[in-house]
C-alpha cells in the first residue's frame, strides 16, 4: 500500500497539491503492484466520491479531539501511529509547510528519513524491497540533487508542479477506515488559533501575468504604474524582499524564496536585480521580461527579454502606449 496524506482547503474541497500526490502515489503504486489510500485528518465529507475517481481505495480518516486545530506535530504523531499499523512501503506528501512539517514528525517517530521536495521517484528493481532513488530540489529549487532513499518505509514530499498528470483508471469503490491515534493532551503541542481567508478573485499564484517591483521602483508611491500596468494586461502586482522590508508592500505581495512562487505567461521584473532568493520564486515563469538600469543585473542576464533604462521612464511609455492601442 503506498500512503497519501492529503489536505484540504477551506470549504473541505482536496488542495490541487494533495491531487498531484494522489496521482504520483497512483502511479508508484502501478509500478509496485500496490493499492493507494489516502490520509486525511476529519470527516470524510465529499471525499470519497472525488477519490474513487483518482484511483484511490482506501481512506483513512484520523479523528481525535486534539487534531481539531491541525497542528503539523499532533497530525505527524497521529500518522505515524496509522504506519506503524499499516506498514506500508511509502508515505507521500505534498511540500507545503503544514504537510512537509507533520511528515518530518511522523518520520522520525517511525524512525525512518524523510526525502523533502522531490520531483522524481523511481522504486528499486522488484518489488521495491531494494534502495530507491530520489530527485529533489535543494537551495530552495535552483539545484537538482540524486539521491538514495533507503528504509523500509519511505517518505517523501512532493514539489507541486513537478508532475505531468496521466489518466487514472477509476477505484471500484471507497472504503472509509477511521483511526483514532492514543494522544497525551498533556503534551505541550501548537494550536490554530486564528484563520484568515485570502482575497477572493485573481492572486499571485494564479495570475497570467505578474508585474513586479524592487529597490528600483523607490518608494510605496511608484507603484502606481505597476498597478496600471498590471490593470491593462489583466495581471497581478508582486514585489522583492526589499519592498516588503521597506514596508512599500505587503509580505503578502512578496516574489520568492520566502513569499509567493509563481509561473505566469509573462514576469515583468522592474527595477529587481534577481538575487537568488527572488529569482527561486519566479523562475517557473514561461518569459520574464526585465526593465533595470543595470545591464549586468542577475535578472537581465536571465531574463528572456531586457530593457535597459529607468522603471519610472519606461513603464509610463508602455501604459501609454496600450491605453493608445486599447483605444485609450
Amino acid at each position: 500500500m503506498v500512503l497519501a496524506l492529503i489536505e484540504r482547503d477551506g470549504e473541505g474541497v482536496l488542495t490541487a497539491a494533495s491531487a498531484d500526490v494522489l496521482a504520483a502515489a497512483r502511479d508508484l503504486a502501478d509500478d509496485l503492484g500496490a493499492g493507494v489510500g489516502a490520509v486525511a485528518v476529519g470527516d470524510a465529507g465529499d471525499l470519497p466520491d472525488d477519490l474513487v475517481k483518482r484511483g484511490v481505495s482506501t481512506l483513512h480518516l484520523l479523528r481525535h479531539e486534539l487534531l481539531a486545530d491541525g497542528g503539523p506535530a499532533t497530525v505527524g504523531e497521529a500518522l505515524a501511529q496509522l504506519v506503524a499499523r499499516e506498514q506500508p512501503v511509502a508515505v507521500l506528501a505534498a511540500a507545503t509547510d503544514a504537510a512537509t512539517e507533520a511528515m518530518a514528525w511522523a518520520a522520525a517517530r517511525v524512525g525512518v528519513p524523510l526525502a523533502t521536495a522531490c520531483t522524481a521517484i523511481r522504486p528499486g528493481p522488484g518489488d521495491g524491497d531494494r534502495p530507491w532513488e530520489v530527485t529533489r530540489e535543494r537551495a530552495g529549487g535552483i539545484l537538482l540533487e540524486d539521491a538514495v532513499l533507503d528504509a523500509p518505509i519511505r517518505f517523501a514530499t512532493l514539489g507541486t508542479g513537478t508532475r505531468t498528470p496521466t489518466e487514472t483508471a477509476a477505484a471500484a469503490e471507497v472504503t472509509v477506515r477511521a483511526f483514532v491515534p492514543e494522544l497525551d493532551a498533556a503534551v505541550p503541542r501548537a494550536r490554530l488559533v486564528e484563520r484568515r481567508a485570502r482575497a477572493s478573485g485573481m492572486t499571485l499564484a494564479t495570475a497570467p501575468v505578474v508585474v513586479s517591483g524592487g529597490r528600483g521602483v523607490g518608494s510605496a508611491e511608484g507603484y502606481a504604474v505597476l498597478e496600471e500596468l498590471a490593470g491593462l494586461v489583466g495581471g497581478a502586482v508582486g514585489c522583492s524582499r526589499v519592498a516588503t522590508n521597506n514596508g512599500w508592500r505587503p509580505h503578502a505581495d512578496q516574489v520568492g524564496l520566502t513569499g509567493t512562487r509563481v509561473s505566469p505567461d509573462l514576469y515583468i521584473a522592474c527595477g529587481i536585480s534577481g538575487a537568488t532568493q527572488h529569482w527561486v520564486g519566479c523562475m517557473n515563469a514561461r518569459a520574464i521580461l526585465a526593465v533595470n538600469t543595470d545591464p549586468e543585473a542577475p535578472m537581465v542576464s536571465r531574463a528572456t527579454w531586457a530593457v535597459i533604462g529607468d522603471v519610472h521612464e519606461v513603464l509610463p511609455a508602455v501604459v501609454e502606449e496600450l491605453r493608445r492601442r486599447s483605444g485609450g
